[in-house]
Order: C-alpha cells, then structure tokens, then sequence
C-alpha cells in the first residue's frame, strides 16, 4: 500500500467535508461531470445566461467545486473549449503531409472536421456549445479562429499550392479552401436538415465515413479542375 502523505490533502468540495478523503479518481470524475453538464448548459442557454449554481446542480456537485477545479464561471467555461479541442497540430498532420497523394490530403481534412461527429451522443453538446459561443461570442471564437482555424486554413492553402504547382497561394487558391471546407460546414451547421432528408448520411459512425470519402472525391475533382484551368492558363 501507498504510504499516506504527510501533508493534508485539499478537500474537494464537491463532496460532503465529513465523507473523509476522496480517492484522486473521485476529484477527477467530479471535475468531468461538472465539465459535461457546463458544456451542455453553456450550449443550450449561453455563457451569460448560465449560473454556477445551475451547472454545480446538474453537476451533482457543490457550488465550491467550481471554484476549487476551474477558479471560475470563466475559467470553467474555457476549460470546456481547452477539453473539446483537438491541438492544431495534430489536425494539421493529418492533412499535410509532404508524402500525402492529394486524396489522402483531402481525407485527412475532412477527417479531423467530422472528427466531433464522431463523439457519438456527446456530438449534439460539442457542436452545440461551438455555435453558441459563434451567435454569442465572449472572445473564445475570435481566440479559436486566430489558434485553430487560421493555422488549419493556411495549412489547406499550402497543400493545395503544392498541388496545383503554385509557390504562393493567392486569391483563388483561399476561395478553393473556402469552399472545399464549406461542402462539410454543411453538413455540420445544416444536420438537422440533413437529418430531417437525409437520415441516413449521418446515422452512424459507418455512415459518417462513407460522407466523408464523398466529400474526398467531389474536393479532389474541384482541385484539379482548378489545375487544369491554370495549366490551360500558362499554354
């Protein structure tokens, strides 16, 4: 057995002060729920609209608890955009690859943009609390396009430049980027119209792949359509 320590350990106050010391687990699994019910209630009704005492409730956990793990309403709500995101680089890596065909890059960005799709019935809370944080921005989405998706753009910029036989991407190369990632914004922002015609191109993780090697084929007959504009171009 673990020697106990010498010093007291803080008591997690999402607990009862007289239940006696937690198990680290315990303090984890508090701090997750009170992530989950944050992330579901800042989707639904907004950061501003949404009290502490509320998510604590739907937490299961103390008010304090908030404070004790996050520091605040702020802090909580940041730490849900900190457990939501994927790093920018492990995104990038899976579309920018110097080796990459131009379908394996054109897989590999539409991958980690389904990529919250994929959360299963966690999908709704993750996509809902992004929208909502776009409708009603506190600075976090300026901060995300500025972190993220500048950085993931640049990147497509960059692979499509290498494609197309350009050094520098310029005006038409970001209106390709744009649109290519506008064919999956569709599906993400309009699901539930997709779901509403369409049940069946998202009913599943399956299906969701299937969409997505679609979506590979109509980008790559795009991108060298393009080529083949600015090679008649040169002639």
């Amino acid at each position: 057995m673990n020697a106990k320590p010498t010093q007291p350990t803080p008591h997690d106050p999402s607990q009862p002060a007289d239940d006696g010391r937690k198990p680290r687990s315990d303090g984890e699994q508090s701090r997750e729920r009170l992530l989950q019910a944050a992330m579901r209630l800042f989707g639904e009704q907004g950061f501003s609209k949404t009290s502490t005492r509320e998510i604590a409730q739907a937490a299961g956990a103390n008010v304090a608890a908030i404070s004790y793990y996050f520091g605040d309403k702020a802090g909580l709500y940041q730490a849900c955009f900190t457990a939501v995101c994927t790093p920018v680089e492990n995104n990038i890596a899976l579309f920018d690859q110097p080796h990459f065909t131009l379908r394996e890059s054109l897989r590999g960005f539409y991958q980690q943009m389904v990529a919250p799709l994929m959360a299963g019935a966690d999908a709704e809370v993750l996509l809902r609390l992004f929208f909502r944080e776009m409708l009603e921005p506190t600075g976090l989405w300026q901060r995300e396009i500025e972190v993220n998706l500048k950085p993931e753009h640049m990147a497509l910029a960059g692979v499509l430049c290498r494609h197309l036989g350009l050094e520098q991407p310029d005006e038409r190369v970001h209106l390709l980027g744009y649109a290519l990632a506008a064919m999956c914004l569709q599906m993400l922002i309009g699901r539930d119209v997709v779901n509403a015609i369409t049940p069946n191109l998202m009913s599943g993780p399956e299906a969701i792949t299937t969409w997505v090697e679609q979506l590979t084929g109509f980008a790559e007959t795009l991108v060298l359509a393009e080529k083949t504009k600015l090679q008649q171009g040169k002639a």
